[in-house]
């Protein structure tokens, strides 16, 4: 279970970091993406985006 916690949390700090890398080539900007302001703070739901990064994952894997 540790393991799992822990890949998570590796996970979200990669991905927090590749944000803005991530938001020039325009993912976090697809339709169904979701962006709003709570408590002065700007938070993001990229539904769209993570099928897509899931998606191309999936070819990369099944390519190799």
């Amino acid at each position: 279970m540790l393991r799992y916690v822990l890949a998570i949390f590796v996970t979200l700090v990669v991905l927090t970091a590749a944000s803005p890398w991530l938001k020039r080539l325009g993912l976090g900007h697809l339709p169904g993406d979701f962006q709003f302001r709570l408590f002065g703070r700007e938070w993001s739901l990229p539904f769209a985006s993570t099928l897509v990064l899931s998606a191309l994952m999936s070819v990369i894997v099944r390519w190799l």
